[in-house]
């Protein structure tokens, strides 16, 4: 491939994974729209208790990441088999249909199609995992690094403009015709733009292997191999932990700040967007300077434990406090999040032997997949009875996390450093 049709591929690339992220980021300020009794936008038939609407809220998140956890390593294969550029269309066609179909079930009050809605976009979510494949096929040794660097910062501007978009662009207050389904009316513009773009410009990147044998238990497969590769099953159940008790915290944290202290949409789509963005000036501050100065796992147990601490602190914020109470927590939960993922990363990549690490990266990528499943779906139970249980759950999973961690790493370490040392 010559050089600039792989700028080309690249840059089209990199706006996929942004309007991907860009899509996930807009539903968070809108969400607690769709549910909080009183809201104009609520979705919810009149006769359901805050209870029930709660428990809805929890399945109508948890559909995108189940499907999204069995169908990705599917579509991945598939684009193995026949080809990047044909999966990523499949893909990006999905996610823009989700989109409009959404809004159309936010209009239309229909809770059917919001689920359908939401089923489909993680079914045929496969578009960062094929993203980045595209990324490694076209990408020579020397760039790779670089390239997979500006991954992060397109996912980490989506999930910054995200919320504030969604925020903005759902208020009737800034403009009159716009309500609750107006975001998802842009992300499907956007969606369908990047769909063309994709169509038109972006040639095949693999070399397709029409003899590939598709494995399509390998969702399950890659659970079990959690356990299965030496010194992964001391790191991944941690990881799982942390990972979920961090989704049960952003479930409904947004409708906690909408319900409990008295924000607007706008002002939650703003929060998210600060928090994200400190999370990417930790990744390009912290994350930087710590990187090869400090033992990995060291910087784990530092991570898991500022988690913790951030999440019994926003915890103990009493209702209606404050905001600045609220905004004091985001600088050091964005340290401890950018920590715990590149510094996880890091040490899987230093304690799995080389010729198993792609697929090691997969089985993280899987597990990480069921840690935002699982607990959206008991985050709805959970807040069915006290909205703020979400948050401490959250915070004593992430101890657990650190607890195992702590408790199984040791031999890990051990056994590399004596590997080490035989050689």
């Amino acid at each position: 491939m010559v050089r600039f049709s792989q700028n080309k591929a690249l840059w089209i690339i990199f706006l996929t994974i942004f309007i991907d992220m860009l899509g996930i980021g807009i539903l968070i300020p809108v969400f607690p729209l769709l549910i909080t009794h009183g809201s104009e936008f609520r979705v919810t038939p009149l006769d359901w208790s805050q209870a029930e609407s709660f428990i809805f809220a929890g399945w109508l998140l948890a559909v995108f990441p189940i499907l999204q956890f069995f169908c990705t390593p599917i579509l991945g294969q598939l684009s193995d088999k026949y080809g990047r550029r044909k999966l990523l269309i499949l893909s990006i066609s999905g996610t823009a249909v989700s989109y409009l179909l959404f809004a159309y079930g936010i209009l239309t009050r229909n809770i059917e199609l919001l689920f359908f809605s939401r089923m489909l976009d993680g079914a045929s979510g496969g578009n960062i995992s094929i993203a980045q494949a595209v990324i490694g096929d076209v990408s020579a040794a020397k760039d790779r690094a670089k390239n997979f660097g500006l991954v992060g910062v397109s996912i980490g501007l989506g999930f910054v403009l995200g919320p504030f978009i969604g925020g903005k662009l759902s208020d009737p207050a800034l403009f009159i015709a716009f309500n609750a389904a107006t975001p998802f009316w842009f992300a499907g513009a956007l969606s369908f733009v990047n769909l063309m773009l994709v169509y038109s410009y972006l040639p095949e990147t693999s070399s397709l292997k029409s003899t590939l044998k598709i494995d399509y238990n390998k969702p399950l497969h890659n659970i079990f191999k959690s356990f299965m590769i030496p010194n992964l099953r001391k790191i991944i159940p941690a990881l799982f932990l942390y990972n979920a008790g961090f989704t049960f915290f952003t479930t409904f944290w947004g409708i906690i700040l909408l319900n409990q202290f008295d924000f607007t949409q706008g002002m939650v789509g703003n929060y998210f967007a600060y928090l994200g963005l400190m999370i990417i000036f930790a990744q390009g501050g912290v994350v930087r300077r710590l990187s090869g100065k400090v033992t990995d796992y060291k910087v784990l147990y530092f991570s898991f434990a500022l988690t913790a601490v951030c999440l019994f602190a926003y915890y103990l914020i009493p209702n209606h406090a404050a905001h600045i109470w609220i905004y004091c927590i985001p600088p050091f939960l964005a340290i401890a999040t950018a920590l715990s993922k590149a510094f996880s990363s890091a040490l899987i990549a230093r304690t799995t032997d080389p010729s198993v690490l792609g697929e090691a990266m997969g089985v993280n990528s899987s597990t990480n997949a069921l840690a935002q499943a699982i607990p959206s779906l008991l985050a709805g139970y959970v807040a069915a009875h006290q909205a703020r249980l979400t948050v401490l759950l959250g915070a004593l999973l992430v101890i657990l996390a650190g607890i195992y961690f702590a408790r199984n790493y040791r031999e890990c370490d051990t056994f590399i450093e004596n590997t080490k040392v035989k050689k």
